[in-house]
């Protein structure tokens, strides 16, 4: 049977430690998009922080990181194509090696929050073994049957953590009794960010009612400044 496996480890383990270090700001989604290239998560949204100020960050990145700006979008939020090399990091060649699918990932500066698909619990201690192996700390927060979160697998774990909110606090309700100021307060990052977030969560659960693909959906809107 199919798993997810949501965790969560240090900002460290991760790449991009140093865009953390320069704009703590900052918060980071990996772009779920499978590679043709033999590439390794390709590209990544990065918002809540001024453009010159994370691009300069990542062009201080280790030598085996490379960035390169693709488009920014009215919120702030910019997309980068990402190159690296996925034996340089403990967590990306465990990913690689033990076979299981990433569904989604957000970075912020304390800690990088990961959900995963995998067949079925060997492929899990394969991966955990490899965490392990690579020194890699993780913190499982969940574990559970794919089935039991169907309705949830297009949408990143910001995205859903945004929509959430809005809907428990009233942001939805005629009239609304929260604002977009204040569940950006509430979650840490700016206005501008939570409102991507719920535009693009709202994208993607437009796309699955109405049966069109996730990824071409994104694809048709990654390279716009809608």
């Amino acid at each position: 049977m199919a798993l997810l496996v949501e965790f969560a480890v240090a900002a460290d383990e991760f790449p991009l430690g140093s865009l953390f270090s320069a704009v703590p700001e900052a918060t980071v989604e990996l772009e779920r998009i499978v590679p043709t290239n033999g590439a390794v998560f390709p590209y990544l949204w990065i918002g809540g922080a001024d453009r010159h100020d994370v691009t300069a960050a990542l062009e201080a990145s280790p030598p085996a990181e490379t960035f390169t700006l693709v488009d920014e979008l009215d919120d702030g939020t910019v997309l980068f194509r990402a190159e690296w090399d996925p034996t340089a990091n403990g967590i990306v060649s465990a990913i690689v090696d033990s076979n299981v699918t990433l569904l989604s990932a957000v970075g912020k500066r304390n800690q990088w929050r990961f959900r995963l698909r995998a067949d079925d619990h060997d492929a899990i201690k394969r991966f955990q073994t490899r965490c392990r192996t690579n020194d890699v700390r993780l913190s499982v927060r969940r574990l559970q049957p794919l089935e039991s979160r169907e309705t949830n697998t297009e949408l990143t774990l910001a995205q859903l953590e945004a929509l959430e909110l809005a809907f428990e606090r009233g942001y939805f309700d005629d009239p609304r009794r929260a604002t977009l100021d204040d569940l950006a307060t509430e979650l840490g990052i700016t206005r501008q960010s939570l409102a991507g977030r719920l535009r693009r969560g709202h994208r993607n659960l437009l796309a699955r009612l109405f049966g069109i693909d996730e990824q071409v959906a994104r694809r048709a809107t990654s390279f716009s400044a809608e």
